[in-house]
């Protein structure tokens, strides 16, 4: 049997006859950019976050910018995040013109390690983004506490955390604000690009409306340089429709990972994923790690497995970030996860015999 690392259809055939009403009644309507089913999912998953606003835009990546330009950041700034992320969490701090700064990662949540953040710290540091690695929130406690010693914002990459926990409170609304992605693939993902940010802070909220509609406070009156950043209408419809499901989904992908957990357990060329206290994980990505991780990736592909890499080359090590002068050995744990992170199939509609296929198949070519 073979076994996709993502089956969208499986995703959306259940809801096919309600996605496809949303889109039509956007249609009909006309309401294509921002407008009605933008407002009532930016009111819904708002709610959902436990924050006050959320603010539609077009990706996550435009999330994380217009933030940080409504926070003020600028050239001279430093923003402090870590080196295992997606590309986007330290180009959103370099189009403010402001340098990232690196903070190694837990060697058991893949998180942002807290015991490194104060010693990265100046005084041009503005704000911190702990990023939400694979779907299970940082040590916010923590983060949240040296942010306040310091003076400076926390603003929570939550782009693969939609409905994580820590203690009491939801992905997003720990900070001044959280930033997410509905990328396709995501746990709530759009039928293409849509991003977005949640806050409890008006002023903040007002901010990213205007920078999102190219610095419009009302229409062809410009208060600010802004960008092209709205979320459509069929997305922001679409993403309504799907909201719906997501406690659920989320749950499923918890059951997925705890049956991963039973069946390699005792495979000993692996280490799976561990949950940090207080957190309540939604399992966005799936990622163990094995030291020959580029041959298990083969063998597997070879069987029929699907598998994925989440992220090869940290950060700090990519071309682009050349010229901050860092070198293998800057961020080791980042570094050993790179060079070891395979992600398994996971999806809510994964079935109970694909996973024991997967973790039979693994612990085979593993065993080799």
């Amino acid at each position: 049997m073979r076994v996709p690392f993502l089956d969208l259809n499986a995703h959306h055939v259940p809801i096919r006859a309600e996605l496809d009403a949303a889109i039509r009644e956007v249609i009909d309507c006309g309401a294509f950019s921002g407008g009605r089913y933008v407002e009532r999912f930016e009111e819904a998953f708002a709610k959902f976050c436990g924050a006050s606003f959320a603010v539609g835009v077009g990706n996550g990546t435009d999330a994380l910018w217009f933030t940080l330009l409504a926070l003020g950041v600028g050239p001279g700034d430093e923003v402090i995040t870590t080196p295992m992320t997606f590309m986007a969490t330290a180009e959103a701090i370099s189009y403010c013109g402001a340098k990232p700064v690196f903070v190694d990662i837990e060697e058991e949540t893949y998180t942002m390690n807290p015991a490194l953040l104060e010693q990265a710290i100046t005084s041009r540091t503005k704000v911190i983004i702990p990023v939400h690695l694979f779907g299970q929130m940082a040590d916010m406690d923590a983060i949240l506490e040296i942010a306040k010693r310091h003076d400076l914002f926390v603003v929570e990459d939550a782009c693969q955390a939609h409905g994580a926990e820590y203690k009491e409170g939801k992905a997003g609304s720990l900070g001044i604000a959280g930033c997410f992605s509905f990328y396709p693939g995501k746990n709530l993902g759009a039928l293409g690009e849509a991003g977005g940010i949640v806050t409890s802070s008006e002023e903040l909220k007002r901010t990213v409306q205007v920078l999102r509609d190219h610095g419009q406070d009302r229409k062809y009156h410009h208060s600010r340089i802004g960008w092209n950043g709205r979320m459509d209408g069929i997305q922001g419809a679409v993403l309504g429709v799907k909201l719906r499901r997501l406690s659920e989904a989320n749950f499923a992908r918890r059951t997925n990972a705890a049956t991963y957990d039973k069946l390699l357990a005792s495979a000993k060329q692996v280490i799976i994923p561990r949950v940090g206290k207080d957190r309540l994980h939604v399992y966005h990505v799936y990622a163990v790690r094995i030291q020959d991780r580029d041959g298990t990736l083969k063998r597997l592909s070879d069987r029929g497995i699907g598998c994925g890499v989440h992220y090869p080359v940290p950060v700090h090590l990519q071309p682009a970030y050349a010229f901050l002068g860092h070198r293998i050995g800057d961020f080791p744990v980042s570094e050993a996860c790179g060079r070891e992170f395979l992600s398994l199939p996971m999806f809510p509609e994964l079935q109970p015999t694909q996973i024991e296929i997967v973790a039979q198949e693994l612990r085979e070519v593993t065993d080799l």
